[in-house]
């Protein structure tokens, strides 16, 4: 089944365009969510996301479609062969589903299987975890490096594999990594700019401020929130573990106390899940560096993600706007 010549990837589906509305395909996919809802009419439905390696893409089932219950018996994170047509709904791929079968454990032991549905970051995350490293030995400030040092002491291994987001940016394996040292990056550019930002103290924030998200989130193929990341957040699970560590390597209180604020602040709203406004020099520095990354790597997927002929991207939730994803003529 997996070996099958017939199979269609997301980026294959997504190329076709709306003139191949109708058209029967077949592809291997995870579901990475399965919702129930129900419509105005009182009938019941779900919405569906499925994806693999080169990207993703929501559909709706309705409860008398037969495929709805191997979806259900899988459940989020399985692996099934999906056979449909292809449809767009509101400029978007949202293929009707007719056919699901869930893959077998035995099927699943092919790792190459495996590599060619979960989506991971671009950079190898052993030579990124490398550059990691030197940001935290770079730190001057003994106490402030020796904080960074024992969070990730006892989380660096799940921080490499774990991603940045369910869906919104660098959302896949060893996303975390990547968004952070490229935050951590920007900030060794920037900082020159901005000399009254302390800069041990915005290092130290940039590199912890995410943390709490190796507790938030869980799963290997489809990654959902976990029961501590639901009733308390990675923001404050971010905090636990700097306050944990500080306590530790005995900081010094005032240093401890900005270098929470930046975790529980760098949301930049409370609307958007800060704990409160930046209200230090370092607090804005990394909440602004934070989103510029959080919505290059928007760009960034949405342009590794693009077929050769697309204009622009689907919309993107985090920008608002579909992306122009043609490069400019020379």
């Amino acid at each position: 089944m997996p070996d099958s010549p017939m199979l269609s990837t997301v980026r294959d589906l997504k190329a076709s365009g709306t003139e191949a509305n109708g058209r029967p395909f077949a592809s291997l996919l995870i579901v990475k969510k399965l919702a129930s809802k129900t419509a105005s009419n009182g009938n019941l439905f779900y919405s569906v996301d499925l994806g693999d390696r080169t990207g993703s893409f929501g559909c709706t089932i309705f409860s008398d479609n037969p495929a709805l219950d191997i979806l259900k018996t899988g459940g989020e994170g399985a692996v099934v062969r999906i056979e449909g047509k292809i449809d767009y709904y509101q400029g978007r791929l949202s293929p009707k589903i007719a056919r699901a079968d869930v893959l077998s454990e035995d099927q699943l032991s092919d790792s190459s299987l495996l590599e060619t549905l979960v989506e991971v970051a671009p950079e190898n995350p052993v030579t990124l975890w490398a550059e990691f490293e030197t940001f935290i030995d770079a730190i001057g400030h003994a106490d402030l490096r020796a904080t960074v040092r024992a969070v990730f002491d006892d989380i660096g291994a799940n921080f490499q594999c774990a991603p940045a987001a369910v869906a919104m940016h660098h959302a896949y394996r060893h996303g975390l990594l990547e968004h952070t040292t490229h935050m951590a990056r920007a900030c060794r550019a920037l900082l020159p700019l901005y000399p009254e930002v302390h800069a041990d103290l915005a290092m130290a924030g940039i590199l912890l401020h995410d943390t709490g998200k190796v507790i938030e989130y869980e799963g290997t193929l489809a990654i959902k929130r976990s029961r501590r990341g639901i009733l308390q957040g990675h923001v404050v699970l971010g905090y636990q573990l700097a306050r944990k560590a500080g306590m530790k390597t005995r900081l010094a209180p005032d240093l401890l106390e900005r270098l929470e604020h930046i975790i529980l602040s760098h949301q930049g709203e409370p609307e958007w899940g800060a704990a409160v406004f930046a209200a230090t020099p370092e607090a804005v520095f990394v909440s602004m560096i934070d989103n510029l990354d959080a919505k290059m790597g928007m760009v960034q997927r949405a342009l590794r993600q693009a077929g050769e002929t697309d204009e622009f991207s689907e919309r993107l939730p985090g920008l608002g706007s579909q992306l122009l994803t043609k490069k400019p003529l020379a």
